[in-house]
């Protein structure tokens, strides 16, 4: 049974690991944000960025009544986060290896969102050098993830983590925040 970082973490290789504390998220919030996005049940939900995959395995463990879905632009980390989900035998996530400007938004009813764009932001920690980094980027990414949120219809809750807000539209509010206001979750009104 899984009941904590370790327990997830151990799944993968020490690299990945040692990301872990500055990119991955911890279960315990994993756990808050999936009871958030996952109360009505039956629901698809989209971590953007999903990195080695451990919101969606935590999620998907604690709230099986939902489908997850991780997109991450890197293979390796999509692979690991495969592995994993084959080693803890869950059936209600899956994960996709592109830039999550190719998704059809309208297949996702709930987001996970913790600030994916920020690597690309000068002096920030990076996970690897595989992909492209830039301001541009930075703004360009959320620019786009304003418009996808903005097209959602009322109701759609998004859950972020350590975020700049820069990305959520102003129709959506707060109806709860916890870890001195770095987790929030929103529902569109």
């Amino acid at each position: 049974m899984l009941f904590s970082d370790y327990d997830l973490n151990i799944l993968y290789p020490m690299s990945v690991q040692e990301l872990s504390k500055f990119h991955w998220t911890p279960f315990a919030i994993a756990r808050k944000a999936a009871y958030f996005l996952a109360a009505e049940g039956n629901v698809r939900i989209l971590d953007i960025g999903s990195g080695s995959g451990k919101f969606c395995l935590a999620a998907a463990f604690c709230t099986p009544n939902a489908q997850y879905y991780g997109v991450e632009q890197r293979q390796w980390l999509v692979d690991y986060a495969e592995a994993a989900r084959r080693e803890m035998g869950l059936e209600n996530v899956a994960f996709v290896h592109a830039n999550f400007t190719q998704l059809d938004f309208a297949n996702y009813d709930h987001f996970y969102f913790y600030n994916s764009f920020y690597e690309n932001l000068a002096g920030t920690n990076k996970i690897d050098d595989t992909i492209e980094y830039s301001g541009e980027l930075y703004n360009y990414y959320n620019r786009y993830l304003f418009r996808q949120l903005q097209q959602k219809p009322k109701g759609t809750r998004i859950c972020t983590l350590c975020s700049m807000e820069d990305e959520v539209p102003p129709d959506y509010h707060v109806v709860g925040s916890e870890l001195d206001d770095f987790l929030k979750f929103w529902i569109k009104v």
